[in-house]
């Protein structure tokens, strides 16, 4: 989910030229529903501006089961949801109400601060439902990590959709295959829902420095090798990379882009440039004043939020 209880991915040695890191995540149920975090990982921070990866379900709920995510505050990155089953209804400090559906991008930019919630909504409650998708953060370059909060959303229909030979792929952000996603962005980069008929092959954009796959269904094959789902790996610069589906297909997150100026330092749900910054928003953050301090809670939903883990007080930014 967005905000971020700490599951570190596992990072193993591996054998594949091609590849520079292989990143394994590590499984979390957070209350009958599995996250799969695969950055930050220890060996990688980012891939391109990407800092944070999670793999929500697939999960399947009963009658009135659901996700309800409190509101919680962002600084230093946009998050980015993405869908596959289900449907969350996404409040935010900015007045939004948005409902996301499989196929469309939601595109938050928390700037110098924002509080949002997720949940599932009251219509979908009433029946047996399941929800899978993907939710990342980018991290924002730093002239823009103070830039005023803002929001977008693009429904499937205005995303490009790039088909080919067994390849059928959704532009979510940035540029990759000659073609260009509507969602405002400030730094390079690409992101593409990736489904292979079997045996089918792919060839990863190689205008971009930093690039990445995350496997979600079936398996590739990368120079031999082979990679089951729950797999992020990142190749190596300049390569020309091009990945084979397995017998049963594939499903890939394609990510990437330019490399940032330096990393950033990550506590919670707040990323920056600057400990000092973050450490500033912790307090705004405990002090709680929705009327005369910068957080305030999303409307429609102010009945609750979600404190700074107690055992997290204490504790201070690092660079992963």
């Amino acid at each position: 989910m967005s905000w971020n209880p700490t599951h570190d991915p596992d990072c193993p040695g591996f054998g594949c030229a091609a590849l520079e890191t292989l990143i394994i995540p590590r499984a979390r149920d957070i209350g009958g529903f599995d996250v799969r975090r695969a950055l930050p990982s220890p060996k990688r921070q980012m891939v391109g501006p990407f800092i944070f990866f999670d793999q929500m379900g697939p999960a399947e709920f009963i009658t009135e089961g659901g996700i309800d995510v409190r509101p919680h505050p962002h600084i230093g990155l946009g998050t980015v949801t993405y869908l596959y089953q289900g449907e969350f209804e996404h409040r935010d400090s900015l007045g939004t109400h948005q409902m996301i559906y499989p196929g469309e991008v939601n595109w938050m930019v928390a700037g110098r601060g924002v509080t949002h919630s997720e949940r599932t909504s009251a219509a979908t409650r009433g029946h047996r439902h399941s929800l899978f998708g993907i939710q990342t953060w980018i991290a924002l370059p730093e002239d823009r990590e103070e830039m005023a909060p803002d929001f977008e959303h693009h429904g499937k229909e205005a995303l490009p959709e790039i088909g080919d030979g067994g390849i059928s792929a959704r532009l979510i952000l940035g540029t990759a295959h000659g073609q260009a996603s509507p969602v405002t962005l400030y730094s390079e980069a690409f992101y593409l829902d990736v489904v292979l008929a079997p045996g089918a092959a792919y060839p990863l954009p190689d205008e971009h420095e930093d690039r990445g796959l995350y496997i979600t269904e079936g398996s590739i094959e990368v120079a031999g090798d082979v990679f089951e789902a729950g797999r992020m790996m990142v190749f190596r610069p300049g390569d020309r990379i091009s990945v084979k589906a397995g017998p049963a297909g594939a499903r890939l997150m394609a990510l990437g882009g330019a490399t940032m100026n330096g990393s950033r330092y990550i506590w919670w749900n707040f990323v920056s440039s600057s400990k000092e910054r973050i450490e500033a928003a912790q307090r705004d953050w405990n002090a709680a004043d929705w009327e005369g301090g910068p957080f305030r809670l999303p409307p429609g939903d102010t009945d609750e939020f979600i404190p700074i883990p107690e055992g997290l007080q204490k504790t201070r930014p690092k660079e992963w």
